[in-house]
């Protein structure tokens, strides 16, 4: 298995995509650390799954998410899947400025505070993955408000953590 030995943080583990994710990585032999804000959620991931603990933990919490990395030790994937509040289905022109806003500083914020705490702890080890998911940056996405200008943001901060981590043994 792909995975054998290794210790995986997945936040955003009790959506959908986290879930699965999380599932994968433990199908691979991952043991699999499920974060996120909501246990029932996360308890469910975790059924059926051979090395997973649970962890409810808000990655908007630089504290917090600190403190999970503290107690997991050795990283060697942290993956970012959480939610950030997106507003859909309205145009542009119609939006309130928080509603914009919320998925671009949200989102930015989790990826960056759970990326540096990974990333920390990655460098001073020579080895890990930090994983970022997103899909709207790479063209137009009509009534997705803050979606596409989040994820342009999520996709520079990524290219600049491998920019930096890189040469100490972390690809992101």
């Amino acid at each position: 298995m792909l995975l054998t030995d290794k210790t995986a943080i997945v936040y955003g583990a009790g959506g959908s995509i986290g879930g699965a994710v999380a599932r994968a990585f433990a199908a691979q032999g991952a043991r699999v650390h499920l974060v996120g804000r909501t246990r029932h959620t996360l308890e469910a991931v975790a059924d059926g799954l051979k090395d997973a603990e649970v962890a409810v933990v808000d990655a908007l919490d630089e504290a917090a998410v600190e403190a999970h990395a503290d107690r997991v030790g050795d990283i060697d994937i942290s993956v970012n899947l959480v939610t950030r509040g997106d507003v859909q289905g309205a145009p542009l022109t119609d939006m309130a400025v928080d509603d914009f806003m919320r998925p671009v500083t949200d989102g930015l914020r989790t990826h960056f505070i759970t990326a540096r705490a990974a990333g920390r702890r990655m460098a001073a080890r020579g080895s890990g993955v930090i994983l970022a998911l997103n899909s709207g940056s790479a063209h137009g996405s009509p009534m997705m408000g803050g979606t596409g200008p989040a994820d342009g943001a999520i996709d520079t901060l990524v290219r600049n953590l491998a920019i930096e981590l890189g040469p100490r043994g972390v690809r992101a």
